[in-house]
């Protein structure tokens, strides 16, 4: 075996930052001593890994087809390493990517039981968009992520954690209110604040809507579930958002859930997570944690 796990790092890293200057920061070395590594790497491999463009430099196709398998070499070396370290077996480092809802009700949970059973394990967690989570693992961004609907990428796996469904809401003020029953026509005649495209909330509202009102009213779209929140409460508005975003203000009358017979908009909250991972002991703690976390939630676990 002629290459390096440092070499191997050593590229792994740059695929990441798209950077040798940033990877050599990252790993603590010093950019020539980072770009003789993969210099050799390339030499030893006959191949060039990455196609160069001034200082940014995006991965070749013998680059996208090393990655995932240095990937898996590198955090086989880390459980080695841990072990040769009389450490636990549920050590290291493992970066969760969260949609919002998951993010703000779930994940906090999650990582606290983590904290407390699990001291030696490390766990990030950036919020992004259902979309922006997948498009993250298949990046190699984030280790797992977990994501409101569905993710039909076949480089990935998923994995139900529980379920959750959504709500038309207004204010406690607005006419339909006061209605035990909104009609088609009356959704027809609002206006609508969403979350923006690429939000799972909004891909599972539209798959619900728009076969029965293709041309809703949509007036703004925002990332921030408490922007919509505060809109809806203090205007003439309608939204659709997960139970979870909203139950506490339905309780103290801030807003109101619309009957709307019609519409039925169960979904899932899952992990995804790489195919070629395969059996990562950290991965498999983060699921199995959380599916006993939800044995006492009042969500449904699958």
């Amino acid at each position: 075996m002629r290459y390096s796990l440092k070499q191997l790092s050593v590229f792994d890293a740059v695929a990441e930052l798209g950077s040798v200057s940033q990877a050599a920061e990252r790993l603590g070395v010093t950019q020539s001593a980072a770009s003789m590594s993969l210099s050799q790497l390339e030499k030893l491999l006959g191949r060039d890994l990455f196609v160069r463009q001034g200082k940014d430099m995006r991965l070749s196709h013998w680059g996208n087809w090393l990655r995932p398998k240095a990937r898996r070499l590198l955090q086989d070396a880390e459980q080695i390493e841990a072990g040769f370290y009389d450490q636990h077996l549920f050590s290291g480092s493992i970066t969760i990517g969260a949609s919002q809802t998951p993010a703000e009700h779930l994940v906090p949970e999650l990582i606290s039981i983590l904290d407390t059973d699990f001291p030696e394990v490390r766990t990030g967690l950036e919020v992004k968009s259902s979309q922006g989570v997948i498009e993250g693992v298949l990046n190699y961004k984030y280790d797992i992520g977990i994501i409101e609907g569905r993710c039909d990428d076949n480089r990935t796996h998923q994995e139900e954690w529980c379920r959750d469904h959504l709500v038309v809401v207004s204010s406690s003020h607005h006419p339909f209110a006061k209605n035990s029953r909104v009609s088609l026509a009356q959704l027809e005649q609002a206006q609508w604040v969403l979350r923006e495209g690429g939000a799972g909330t909004r891909a599972i509202f539209e798959s619900a809507m728009v076969p029965l009102i293709p041309d809703l009213d949509v007036w703004r779209e925002y990332s921030h579930v408490p922007v919509i929140r505060t809109m809806v409460a203090n205007g003439n508005y309608l939204t659709c958002l997960p139970y979870l975003d909203v139950a506490p203000h339905i309780e103290r009358g801030e807003l109101a859930a619309l009957n709307v017979p019609e519409l039925k908009m169960d979904r899932a909250i899952s992990f995804i997570w790489r195919k070629e991972m395969g059996d990562h002991p950290l991965l498999e703690c983060i699921k199995r944690e959380g599916h006993r976390m939800m044995k006492n939630h009042k969500l449904r676990s699958s």
